[in-house]
């Protein structure tokens, strides 16, 4: 009941979201105060983008990932999905602090695979519910953390 109540009221919910959001972001960001100098002191490939673009990039797929669990749970709720949301936030929220506060760069390349595989899961589970949107609104976090995976990986090999 309650959370119908508050379905009523989807610009609460969508705040909720943005928060959660929000949370890992700034929580990241705490975790990379010195991450430019950092990134560039490690041994990259050739195809590794500039420290400044990841702050941008990560802003756009920051919204898009709390409007997409926002139109999901706005149409079905509080659902076992939801989990699966907050989960790939979990190890999203896990990846700056374990590659840049803790230098921990294959324990990080696990944890990014893992995020990898829970976003082509959210992102199935959402299409496969008639959620085109939700679904949609995660292939450029998919596509970003992909290419972030590899970089990953390449830096592991590298260092």
């Amino acid at each position: 009941m309650a959370d119908l109540a508050a379905r009523r009221h989807p610009v609460v919910g969508l705040a909720a979201f943005g928060a959660a959001v929000a949370l890992v972001a700034v929580a990241g960001s705490l975790a990379s105060m010195s991450a430019a100098s950092e990134y560039q002191a490690l041994e990259t490939p050739s195809w590794a983008p500039p420290p400044w673009l990841f702050g941008p990039v990560w802003t756009v797929l920051y919204a898009m990932i709390a409007v997409s669990g926002w139109l999901f749970w706005k149409r079905e709720g509080v659902r076992w999905e939801l989990g699966l949301f907050a989960a790939q936030l979990v190890l999203n929220g896990l990846w700056t602090p374990l590659f840049f506060a803790a230098d921990l760069y294959a324990v990080a390349l696990a944890d990014i695979v893992l995020l990898f595989a829970s976003i082509v899961a959210l992102i199935v589970v959402f299409l496969r519910r008639g959620h085109r949107a939700s679904g949609l609104l995660l292939v450029p976090y998919l596509l970003w953390v992909g290419f972030a995976t590899a970089l990953n990986a390449a830096i592991v090999a590298l260092n």
